[in-house]
């Protein structure tokens, strides 16, 4: 038997390929499929079934483009309702794969159809556990994403949570591995740990939501708390793996489309789509085109994408680093953002030849805003998230996270310059493109962010788990 956790970082996904005896299942596959059909290529092995774990709502799944290349079935647990052809295994239903089997654990609570596998390996004995986003390392699943399409409230939803858990899950035995569906960073759990694989044994002392002594009113409070309101894209990706979608080699030829400057100008004006900027950070502060959106290929990119663009209808045209289109492309449709319609040709260098506008943002060190500081009172916006800014922030600063920038709008100054930082220089040059695109350009950009603040020796208040200024 071979297990295989093939993570993806941006997304802080799990998918999984288990093998035994030239048969192979996936489960939560990504939307680009290669990766799974070589891996069984070389194992001269066939994939025989695909596993998914629930609706997903942060990425678009591979499991339709899987099947029609592979012919192998689509496999969910019960109450799921696709439009397409798929197998809804009843609770406790197995299913053989070469000398393993993984049995049907249905799992209610993150979504109403949300399903744990049970692998059991070649003597019958459970082995692991794919989780889903009914467990996290750390964490479980945030249980207010399915309650309009399950007509239930996110405490009712919680409640059957607390319930799968110590029905199905708990009574595993400690030596069960656990895989879940995601890792720290994802939006689909508040307080993830980093590592991605773990004991059932020691996620039941370290995990909160696995303490035997917990009553089910205390699950649902500590499970509902703090909860932040879900990116807009995710019900629209819950859309798409549940309706379908269109092939990733259809929306790769479409999008990869050089354009000239002057053609790629028309396309903008013509077609009101977002220009999409995904160089570093460095290299839009220097130059840019005028009203075009700031979100670099090399941070959390497709996350924040689907945070800040939110319709995956919205044509985009591209400004990428040469080689790296069909990469951008690719990361798009993940989040299900499938209209690229073309990049740049050349890159921004070609538009810089041409002769045509260009823009830029006004960025300073540090040492320099620290110097700036000691003139007087200046405004100062932080753009990290509320954790971040409560456990510790620049006392003068005022709080405007990037993820709800649009809310903030009318807080920045309109005439008088301001100041604006992240954590190290990432988001706050997401929200200087955001902002310049509505007209509001009396902004500088804090090279580094908070860390280099901090280095600077620029006052900050005394660092708080954040958990805590709640009790």
């Amino acid at each position: 038997m071979k297990i295989e956790q093939i993570y993806t970082g941006c997304l802080s996904q799990g998918a999984y390929y288990i093998e035994s005896e030239g048969e192979v299942a996936i489960i939560d596959p990504l939307r680009e499929i290669q990766n799974y059909l070589d891996r069984a290529d070389e194992a001269n092995a066939t994939i025989k079934y695909i596993f998914e774990t629930h609706f997903h709502a942060d990425f678009v799944s591979g499991h339709l483009t899987l099947s029609k290349r592979t012919g192998a079935p689509i496999i969910y647990g019960p109450l799921a309702n696709p439009s397409f052809e798929a197998i809804i295994a009843e609770d406790g239903q197995a299913f053989q794969l070469g000398k393993v089997s993984v049995t049907v654990m249905h799992t209610p609570g993150h979504t109403m159809e949300s399903t744990t596998y049970l692998l059991k390996d070649e003597n019958g004995e459970d082995y692991a556990i794919f989780s889903g986003d009914t467990l996290f390392l750390g964490d479980v699943g945030r249980p207010d994403l399915a309650q309009k399409a399950a007509n239930m409230t996110q405490e009712d939803l919680a409640g059957l949570l607390f319930d799968s858990l110590r029905e199905k899950i708990m009574p595993l035995r400690d030596e069960v591995t656990v895989y879940p569906a995601h890792g720290a960073g994802s939006a689909c759990g508040k307080n993830m740990m980093k590592i991605t694989v773990d004991t059932l044994g020691n996620q039941k002392k370290m995990n909160y939501a696995l303490r035997a002594d917990m009553t089910k009113e205390e699950f649902i409070k500590e499970v509902t708390d703090g909860l932040t309101p879900p990116p807009q894209y995710f019900p629209l990706n819950v859309k798409m793996n549940k309706e379908g979608y269109e092939d990733i080699e259809d929306i790769i030829e479409r999008g990869a489309r050089g354009l000239s400057p002057e053609e790629f100008e028309l396309a903008a004006n013509e077609t009101g789509a977002i220009v999409l900027d995904v160089r570093h950070q460095d290299e839009f502060v220097k130059g840019h085109i005028p009203q075009s959106i700031f979100i670099g290929i090399d941070g959390g990119f497709a996350p924040w994408v689907g945070a800040l663009i939110a319709d995956v209808q919205q044509s985009i045209l591209l400004v990428a680093p040469e080689g790296r289109v069909e990469e951008a492309i690719t990361r798009l449709s993940r989040v299900g953002f499938d209209q690229t319609i073309g990049y740049l040709e050349g890159g921004f260098d070609s538009w810089k030849k041409s002769g045509k506008q260009i823009d830029s943002i006004i960025s300073i060190s540090a040492e320099e805003f620290k110097d700036r500081l000691s003139t007087g009172d200046i405004p100062v916006f932080d753009v990290r998230k509320e954790g971040e800014y409560l456990s510790s922030h620049l006392k003068q600063a005022f709080l405007t996270p990037l993820d709800y920038l649009n809310d903030h709008l009318a807080e920045f100054p309109q005439e008088e310059t301001f100041y604006m930082h992240c954590a190290g220089g990432y988001r706050s040059v997401i929200a200087a493109s955001i902002l310049k695109s509505r007209g509001i350009h009396n902004l500088v950009e804090i090279a580094g962010g908070f860390d280099a603040m901090k280095e600077a020796g620029i006052p900050v208040t005394d660092e708080v788990c954040p958990s805590t200024l709640k009790k």
